[in-house]
């Protein structure tokens, strides 16, 4: 059996996507190490990681390929602070059935979305 324990995303700006995420969360990272370009956060039982890559540069070139999901029962109220922090907006709430969902980007264009809890 196997259990997700984390997601990194790899970038050339990692300070920004580390500032992006903090006001996302609403919190700082719980581990930071701006030395070696690595920020993350413990965020229920997985794991949100931000890391230097020197490989990877401007925006992501299929963003919707891998997107975090942020579960949230107020769904419209968070997408409306969020939205607020000047992101892209990719698609308003709406409901998908079995509760309401968001698609937003990150300064480096990756996709994520505010859905409300499934269970």
């Amino acid at each position: 059996m196997l259990n997700l324990n984390s997601v990194m995303i790899g970038t050339k700006q990692p300070q920004v996507l580390a500032a992006f995420y903090e006001k996302v969360l609403g919190k700082p990272a719980d581990m930071a190490d701006q030395e070696n370009g690595f920020w993350g956060w413990q965020l229920g039982p997985a794991f949100l990681g931000i890391l230097n890559h020197s490989e990877m540069g401007g925006a992501t070139k299929d963003p919707g390929r891998v997107m975090l999901n942020f579960e949230t029962p107020l769904v419209k109220e968070e997408f409306e602070r969020i939205k607020t922090l000047g992101v892209k907006v990719i698609k308003e709430p709406y409901d998908m059935g079995r509760g309401l969902i968001a698609t937003l980007a990150d300064p480096d264009g990756n996709y994520f979305q505010l859905m409300n809890p499934m269970g």
